[in-house]
């Protein structure tokens, strides 16, 4: 089995429930911020909707943070749009990754070239493409249930959605 493909099990898990939550953001609450450093409630769900992008990043030698600018979400459903047409695309390009590019070194420059941090194409797909934005996806569901939205189930039942 091709390296790549060992984690679309885990790509095609993690997907649905985050598609569930971006589902519950009220674009009525798009500027809240739980705190003055925070990122507001559409920058946190835009950043969670534009990770699975990184399955078409990976297949190139390296990556400028901020060289890619999100769109600007107008309404939840432009957001959850992108979200599926990121993750599409970016499922597709991740089995795309042959095995000999997975060892070999990937990465992430600051916007003034400075490396920001690299790896193995292998590690950073599990660190930056699915433990990152699981670790987004915790922090939205933080947020959503402050604003007292009511929760999707991601791994079991939560109080809105008792198994």
């Amino acid at each position: 089995m091709p390296i790549a493909e060992s984690y679309l099990p885990d790509y095609d898990f993690e997907m649905p429930s985050t598609r569930r939550l971006l589902e519950r953001v009220p674009a009525d609450k798009f500027a809240w911020k739980p705190h003055a450093k925070s990122r507001s409630l559409l920058e946190l769900a835009t950043h969670v909707a534009e990770l699975p992008r990184w399955g078409m990043r990976l297949q190139k030698d390296g990556f400028t943070v901020g060289s890619e600018k999100a769109p600007v979400h107008a309404s939840t459903a432009d957001l959850v749009a992108r979200f599926d047409e990121n993750t599409k695309e970016g499922r597709a390009a991740l089995a795309a990754i042959p095995d000999d590019a997975m060892p070999k070194d990937f990465a992430v420059l600051k916007p003034n070239g400075e490396v920001f941090f690299h790896g193995p194409r292998q590690s950073l797909l599990r660190s930056v493409l699915l433990s990152h934005l699981i670790h987004h996806r915790g922090q939205l569901s933080v947020y959503l249930r402050l604003l007292d939205v009511p929760l999707p189930s991601i791994y079991g039942p939560t109080a809105d959605a008792p198994m």
